[in-house]
């Protein structure tokens, strides 16, 4: 698999995109008006304890209160939790209490930022659990052998070093020697005591440590081996990238380079088209299929659909084709519009139970290279596949859209014919209650034409009833749903 990474700098956005065999599958943007949070450390003014819901708010700083559940609170040194026994969530903070505590989800709608006191400090290896004691290895690397090396590795390193702390074995660190990740441990070792000093100084609400920007998270959480080129487009950029390659991993140092090209580097491989496709409802198959995606507060539904695709043998064929390629077009969709939370699927129904498990493998499959960590669960009886995908930042559409204006993001608005019967009965609603010589109707144009035209005869009964002339008056400005009846 070969893979770039494009970083497309401006003054008030930065934008990274993931290109794995010539085609995007993740697009990171970050805005100086909407930088994301996630990593950040603060230390935080405990506001409200509700016992109910098992969690506290916690005034860190920001416009909304962050949420902090009793799950996400490292219980005191000495007093471990016992699986199943969750502590009361009195029992734990009180009101005015100064907390230190980490985002582990951005601000999503009208929601404040996830919070957690488990802190994590990442770096390209490791990842420090500066409270704890534990030691994990990646889910990723999949060699047995390579990861009791790292285990064996990691706690002969831990025994050396002077304070107690815990860290999960990163990725990236398959294969690296012990002196590459004592290295690491002490960078982090390091990194922590400074925040500690932070947070020990700062007042409250405070922002005691904040992850790196984008570029340099991108290139240390996304690039690795399989990273044949890192092209930015901004030369100031591209020198403290290289410098922070150059510092942590210096291997990839060499692959990035200042992008000079006559187009935008996102126009390579088509890029900022499918960063626009990304935004739509519907995403076409290559076979002629094609996928409904809508997302709501709740969850996300995605249906398969057969379209223009007929196949070459019968129908259960066609079916199994089109779901086999949504499967792995679905995957990448979830990567690229960052789409998390409950997720249901619902393919075409397929008679034959080997298509059906197929199916789910392709799907599995495809999602083997996600970040996002996903849980596909079993077929419902009623053929519907639920799958969860975690979720830590804004999806794209929620990050680069807002609700319509007209339909109030409800996707729908009234027709012309639905408004003129509600003029109707505005007008009938007003007659006889006010001394007034004419109705006049301001609509939109289609609406008004309706009424001049399909509508003549119900305008000149409406007349005759009430006695009273009625004017229609073209609004271009208003929504398709918008009018008014004004009494002259």
């Amino acid at each position: 698999m070969s893979e770039e990474i494009l970083i497309n700098v401006t003054a008030r956005e930065v934008r990274a995109a993931v290109v794995e065999n010539g085609a995007l599958q993740e697009i990171f943007i970050e805005r100086n008006s909407r930088r994301g949070l996630t990593g950040n450390i603060y230390k935080g003014r405990v506001m409200r304890v509700l016992p109910g819901m098992q969690a506290a708010f916690i005034d860190i700083g920001l416009p909304r209160t962050g949420f902090l559940h009793a799950s996400d609170i490292q219980p005191p040194a000495g007093n471990a939790q016992v699986a199943g026994n969750e502590p009361n969530i009195r029992q734990l903070l009180r009101e005015g209490d100064t907390v230190l505590v980490q985002v582990a989800k951005d601000q999503l709608g009208s929601k404040g930022a996830r919070l957690t006191t488990f802190i994590t400090l990442p770096s390209r290896y490791l990842v420090l659990l500066p409270n704890e004691t534990s030691l994990g290895v990646s889910g990723r690397i999949e060699d047995e052998g390579e990861r009791q090396r790292l285990k064996t590795v990691m706690t002969e390193v831990l025994a050396d070093s002077a304070a107690s702390c815990g860290c999960i074995v990163r990725t990236a660190a398959e294969g690296l020697d012990s002196e590459s990740l004592r290295a690491d441990l002490l960078f982090l070792r390091r990194l922590w005591e400074l925040v500690a000093a932070r947070a020990r100084e700062a007042g409250v609400p405070a922002l005691v440590h904040e992850d790196l920007p984008l570029a340099m998270r991108v290139l240390r959480d996304r690039a690795g081996p399989q990273t044949e080129h890192v092209r930015i487009d901004e030369q100031q950029a591209c020198a403290q990238l290289v410098e922070f390659a150059g510092n942590f991993m210096p291997e990839l140092a060499p692959r990035i380079e200042f992008y000079t090209g006559a187009r935008p580097v996102f126009d390579l491989f088509g890029v900022e088209d499918d960063i626009r496709k990304a935004l739509d409802r519907k995403v076409e198959l290559k076979s002629g299929g094609y996928l409904i995606i809508d997302q709501t507060e709740a969850l996300t539904t995605v249906d398969v659909n057969t379209g223009a695709y007929v196949g070459h043998r019968n129908l259960e064929e066609t079916i199994f084709r089109t779901n086999l390629e949504a499967a792995v077009t679905m995957a990448r969709q979830l990567r690229l519009r960052n789409l998390g939370g409950i997720i249901i699927i619902d393919f075409i129904d397929m008679l034959e139970a080997a298509h059906r498990q197929q199916v789910m493998d392709a799907l599995v499959a495809a999602l083997a290279g996600d970040h996002g960590r996903a849980l596909i669960a079993s077929e419902s009886p009623l053929g519907l596949v639920a799958m969860t995908r975690k979720r830590t930042r804004e999806s794209l559409e929620h990050l680069m859209c807002k609700p319509c204006p007209t339909c109030a993001g409800r996707g729908q608005v009234k027709t012309a014919e639905t408004v003129c019967y509600e003029i109707f009965r505005e007008i009938l609603r007003q007659h006889g209650q006010f001394n007034f010589k004419e109705y006049v109707v301001l609509a939109q144009p289609d609406v008004i034409e309706l009424l001049l035209d399909e509508e003549a005869s119900s305008i000149a009964e409406l007349e005759e009833r009430t006695g009273k002339s009625i004017r229609l008056q073209t609004e271009g400005l208003y929504a398709p749903d918008q009018f008014d009846v004004v009494l002259v």
